[in-house]
């Protein structure tokens, strides 16, 4: 567990050191420690945590309902031939275009009010829920379902006992991306008539050129990645204890 942190607690101490040394300016990277002022002054405000609860509540939010989209369809997709060749053209286009293409034609549509944001992340994170998910369905041993058949299992319980349990892997391997791309959908979300959340804090630092202020929001997007990482984790502990029993030591 601690060797995940070994790396970053270098990278932490260079950056400290080029800073105490002056390799680092200032204007170009703020050091740790004023990072960490910037830090405390929007945490006794009270500013650092209405904006990291906005921001999360957006994320979880988009999230939620990109991964609900993308678990249904795939599931549709990946069960039934005739769910196939109505949704997997459809989310192949969605796969290819970029999201962040569709920023404009979202503000347009639907303002800029907290719809669109929740919107361009759900839109973000549909499609590789939809391929992990179905990619996920397609690979269930076939003998596993015609053994659960032959115990009587079928329609919606068929899919809830065999299927899905059987896939879990691969949509829980989604949710992470899911997740992760959830970030940069919020990045860009943010940017643009947000009076809260990180992203508004993002266009302040830009505005004033506080290095501080923007090294501060990169750490919070960190930091907001791996809460998410850590609940797939845990997630994949109760969900699938024997994951760990096989991995190399």
């Amino acid at each position: 567990m601690t060797l995940r942190f070994v790396l970053p607690a270098v990278l932490l101490l260079a950056w400290w050191v080029g800073s105490a040394t002056g390799a680092l300016e200032p204007q170009v990277l703020a050091g740790p420690p004023k990072v960490w002022s910037a830090g405390v002054e929007l945490l006794r405000s009270g500013q650092l945590v209405d904006f990291a609860t906005a921001s999360l509540l957006r994320a979880v939010f988009g999230v939620g309902l990109g991964v609900s989209v993308g678990l249904v369809l795939g599931l549709l997709s990946g069960l039934s031939s005739l769910g196939e060749e109505l949704v997997d053209s459809t989310m192949q286009i969605v796969r290819a275009v970029p999201f962040l293409a569709l920023a404009p034609l979202f503000i347009a549509w639907f303002g800029i009010d907290e719809l669109y944001k929740i919107l361009l992340i759900a839109v973000a994170t549909v499609a590789p829920m939809y391929a992990y998910t179905y990619l996920g369905v397609r690979n269930v041993d076939r003998k596993m379902v015609e053994a659960a058949r032959g115990f009587g299992l079928a329609g919606p319980r068929l899919v809830l006992e065999v299927v899905l349990p059987a896939a879990l892997p691969g949509v829980l391997m989604a949710l992470r991306v899911c997740l992760a791309i959830s970030i940069t959908g919020l990045i860009a979300a943010e940017q643009v008539g947000t009076t809260e959340g990180i992203g508004y804090l993002v266009t302040l630092a830009q505005e004033y050129n506080r290095t501080d202020y923007m090294v501060l929001c990169i750490v919070l997007y960190a930091l907001l990645g791996l809460v998410f990482d850590g609940v797939v984790r845990l997630v994949e502990r109760f969900a699938m204890p024997w994951r760990g029993q096989v991995a190399m030591r």
